[in-house]
């Protein structure tokens, strides 16, 4: 038995076919997701719904065509997209998502930003029950600013996160939500599991129209392939999912490092505390701080280091192996970088300090890098798990299982015992575990994690 596995990323779809008898992933593919629309102010990143189901549709097809007898399609999609659409499913906005920062313009007559303005209105004891995600990349705050300057479609519309509309779109069928993406939307309210009204309300969005939320691996819709008709599953949250794939069990403590990265803990029950609370799967709850400085921070070294050679129209050769070559030479610097050169969960203004002109070397700079984001997670597991309560670290995410001298200066930090992710398809692994659950072969998430772990045979 095989089934489709598609992920909906920030820059690329990807797709394979998931062999839930052999346990490999084959055949996977990849292509850019569709650029963002022209000509808008900086702070905006939309796009067009239309291209974004063109191209998964074309995807599925391509993927439908190695595995003409796929049993159904799952699908997991970046956390935090939205497209507003009609009660029939038609979209009547532009898709926006998590990387749109409008909600850190000035509110009209001072006071700060949109973003602000939203956490004036919500209570501690509110942001908590929302998840304690307090982050302007979210639908909440994209509603906020859309309803603030008159611009929600005169219709009535329905919020549905990107994955969503696509599977709507793609099936003809309604639009329904996961409650992986039901969170991803800010309004949910992690201990009822239902939208929290009376947040919405203070917001001003009585008029935005939430969808349904579905159990976890509901079929919502078909999708017609020639005479087939392909069930397809309720998409789940990428970040979810991906955890799913790093086979994560209670007892462990994630890092997950690719261009962002975060701590992770799984939680059988809702708690809440200086740190994020997600619904995951199974009714348990994942504790997290996501947004911690990671690759993306790393390639922002990358650029400056070579801006000039790029400037006179050279094109160097992939500069890592280089960078972790030379990083791996060094025993310790005084050097010291403090990545948070975005906005994340360490701030927005990171540092490079106590330079002299002995250690600003390549590999000095890179050390200290990477020993500034072993401070960062050292610190959010404190946050997360204040008893150090773990039994060993997973590492997961393509920069966490490239760099050997990260995950050293981590384990320094949080100790020795650990373990890596079996993938670096983290999510296409997630995907095929799911389909075990989703498709009765296994009798949970839990259940599929651990037949999975002791038996996948890989990537072919």
């Amino acid at each position: 038995m095989s089934y489709i596995g598609i992920d909906l990323g920030s820059t690329f779809l990807k797709g394979a076919v998931l062999d839930l008898d052999a346990l490999v992933i084959r055949h996977i593919e990849r292509q850019p997701f569709p650029a963002p629309v022209p000509g808008l102010p900086p702070a905006f990143r939309e796009f067009s719904p239309a291209a974004i189901v063109e191209a998964t549709r074309s995807l599925l097809d391509r993927l439908l065509s190695r595995a003409p007898d796929a049993a159904g399609l799952v699908m997991c999609s970046q956390l935090h997209g939205m497209v507003l659409t009609a009660e029939d499913g038609r979209a009547v906005s532009n898709a926006i998502n998590w990387q749109d920062q409008r909600a850190l313009e000035p509110f009209p007559g001072g006071g700060g930003s949109y973003f602000d303005e939203i956490n004036r209105r919500i209570t501690p004891e509110e942001r908590l029950q929302l998840g304690n995600e307090p982050r302007p990349g979210v639908p909440l705050c994209y509603l906020f600013w859309l309803a603030q300057n008159g611009l929600l479609p005169a219709e009535p519309a329905v919020v549905a996160a990107l994955p969503s509309y696509v599977v709507a779109a793609l099936c003809g069928s309604p639009v329904k939500s996961d409650i992986t993406h039901a969170f991803g939307h800010g309004a949910l309210d992690v201990e009822t599991l239902d939208w929290r009204r009376p947040v919405v309300a203070r917001l001003g969005l009585d008029r935005v129209q939430w969808p349904g939320i579905v159990p976890q691996g509901a079929v919502v819709g078909h999708y017609r392939a020639g005479a087939r008709s392909l069930p397809v599953f309720a998409p789940v949250g990428d970040y979810h999912c991906s955890q799913v794939g790093a086979f994560l069990e209670e007892g462990e403590l994630s890092v997950n490092i690719s261009t962002g990265s975060a701590v992770i803990q799984v939680s059988r029950g809702c708690e809440f505390g200086d740190f994020q609370t997600r619904p995951w799967f199974d009714g348990r709850f994942l504790k997290t701080i996501t947004h911690i400085p990671g690759g993306r921070a790393l390639n922002a070294l990358v650029r400056l280091l070579s801006e000039f050679a790029e400037a006179q129209g050279a094109r160097s050769r992939d500069p890592w192996d280089y960078i972790l070559a030379e990083a791996g030479k060094v025993e310790s610097t005084d050097l010291r970088v403090d990545p948070a050169f975005y906005f994340s969960a360490l701030g927005d203004r990171g540092a490079i300090t106590n330079v002299r002109e002995e250690n600003l070397t390549v590999g000095q700079l890179f050390h200290a890098a990477f020993a500034g984001m072993a401070d960062n997670y050292a610190r959010c597991a404190a946050r997360l798990a204040p008893r150090r309560d773990w039994t060993r670290l997973v590492f997961s995410g393509g920069v966490a299982l490239k760099a050997a001298l990260l995950r050293r200066l981590i384990c320094e930090r949080l100790g020795q015992v650990h373990r890596l992710a079996a993938s670096d398809e983290d999510t296409l692994l997630g995907l095929l575990v799911l389909a075990l659950a989703f498709s009765g072969r296994c009798a949970s998430v839990a259940d599929g994690i651990a037949f999975a772990r002791a038996r996948f045979r890989g990537v072919a």
